[in-house]
């Protein structure tokens, strides 16, 4: 087999592979076998006819185009092995000459990943925000606490602002009563302002047993629009009552026995909490200024993917919260065109993270064990509230373990990253990072409680990460966009 590169661009080449037909015994071999099955010659058994009988029988030129159709692809990956492409999608095939006897001749059009070496990635420098946490800061985690502990009790005076009402409504328009707007017995803390309008005006003052009317416009339904005429009735009129913050309050609240205890409790959880969010944000600046201080170019055809990637997602997390992309725009005060600008830039940071981080790898020779794939599906099921046994069957049989792996390796890729930055914090003290076999002996830990089941060992062969897009993420976890906002609106 002869095989000649042209580079039509830094991202996207054209193969030319040239093959005598002697070389494609093995595809007419496969060919005739399955040719035999399909058809009837008299006098032979299925699967038992001879080559000479059956090129008659479906003509020859059949059996070359079934034979051609079965080699191309093998030829194709040969090709691309034997020339270290990492090639990006599926490639554009023409066969340009194919003579029976002689020779098959085909081209092959395809993006590849760039062809570059991560540099000076070791010594970045991010800072954080500070992990202090204030008395004010823990009084309102207690607050939190103690209103879930908090009591209702019936008030014998006028309703107020915080009071939780139980109400009747109805509703007429022009005298005709409206069926469909009608409550009752409907919970309601005044001062919310979450229903009609005018009806916290008219509750305040009130009292239980008491009636009243009032005109307000109303914002659903059939009628929306139209103003109407709103009877509010209220049945009982609570306060919301705190237990104190006594001994007492935490040994209900908590296993500890003193208020002084739980509070030091809240304290440290609160500065366990700040931690994960400096590492984390610490792995989001020190991934920008990675992306930031390497240029390479990017595969249009690959970038359009993530790109509608990422919007089919938004789309349906919008649908899913009951949402229009006219509304999310407005709540973002964003037009379509800077929606789409953003899009765009955060579809292109994506690919070429995915891009560096799997050239770093491949540079710092990383790979991933059995452990580390188990720890991922046993995370990524814990995200998506399904057992980490489900999850490895589907990543299995869907063959998406690649996926899995190569997520894991860039996972690797980015911890070596930041394990050589220096992280401070806005008041200057150096941020401490956990070792590399802390943070495994954790992850194993994790997946032994969990009980979960190793993976078949060819599912844990390594992969080419830059064989896998950054559109394959969403194979694993539909919800995995990197637009937080989207999903805040769509929940």
């Amino acid at each position: 087999m002869k095989t000649d590169v042209e580079e039509l661009s830094p991202t996207r080449v054209k193969l030319t592979v040239e093959v005598p037909f002697e070389e494609l015994d093995h595809a007419f071999d496969v060919t005739y076998k399955s040719l035999a099955k399909q058809v009837r010659i008299k006098g032979f058994r299925p699967g038992k006819a001879p080559a000479r009988l059956i090129d008659r029988y479906v003509g020859r030129g059949a059996v070359i185009s079934e034979a051609v159709n079965h080699a191309v692809p093998e030829l194709y990956n040969e090709a691309i092995q034997k020339e270290e492409l990492f090639a990006l999608g599926q490639p554009d095939v023409e066969v340009t000459k194919l003579e029976d006897n002689d020779e098959l001749a085909f081209t092959a059009e395809v993006d590849i990943r760039p062809k570059f070496e991560v540099e000076d990635y070791k010594g970045i420098e991010v800072t954080v925000d500070s992990a202090e946490v204030t008395d004010e800061q823990v009084d309102e985690q207690i607050g939190t606490l103690r209103e879930r502990f908090s009591t209702l009790v019936g008030v014998d005076r006028p309703i107020q602002d915080g009071d939780h009402l139980s109400i009747d409504l109805s509703a007429s328009v022009n005298g005709e009563k409206l069926e469909d707007v009608a409550v009752s017995g409907y919970s309601y803390e005044v001062g919310t302002n979450s229903m009609l309008e005018g009806l916290d005006e008219t509750l305040r003052g009130m009292e239980a047993g008491g009636e009243a009317t009032f005109t307000t416009t109303l914002v659903g339904g059939e009628h929306e629009g139209q103003e109407a005429d709103v009877t509010v009735t209220v049945h009982s009129a609570k306060v919301k009552e705190l237990p104190e913050l006594d001994d007492e309050f935490a040994q209900l609240a908590s296993e500890f026995d003193t208020i002084g205890e739980l509070r030091e409790d809240v304290r440290k959880r609160m500065v366990e909490v700040r931690r994960l969010q400096q590492l984390s944000a610490a792995r989001d600046k020190a991934l920008e200024q990675l992306i930031e201080s390497v240029d390479i170019p990017l595969p249009d055809a690959v970038v359009d993917e993530e790109i509608t990637r990422r919007r089919e997602s938004l789309e349906q997390q919008l649908a899913q919260g009951g949402l229009t992309k006219e509304a999310y725009l407005e709540s973002q005060e964003k037009t379509e065109e800077e929606f789409d600008e953003e899009l765009t830039t955060g579809a292109r940071s994506a690919v070429k993270a995915g891009f560096i981080l799997d050239q770093l790898a491949i540079q710092e020779d990383l790979s991933a064990d059995q452990s580390e794939l188990s720890q991922y599906v046993f995370e990524q099921a814990q995200r998506m509230g399904v057992s980490p046994d489900q999850l490895a069957q589907h990543l299995v049989e869907s063959n998406q373990i690649r996926v899995a792996f190569t997520e894991v390796v860039r996972g690797k890729a980015m911890d070596l990253v930041l394990a050589e930055a220096r992280v401070t914090d806005e008041d200057g003290n150096v941020i401490e990072q956990e070792s590399a076999e802390e943070q495994a002996a954790k992850a194993a830990a994790a997946a032994a409680g969990e009980g979960l089941e190793v993976i078949e060992d060819e599912a844990a062969e390594p992969a080419e990460p830059a064989e896998v897009s950054a559109k394959d993420d969403e194979k694993i976890e539909d919800t995995k966009a990197e637009d937080t906002k989207a999903e805040d609106a769509a929940q």
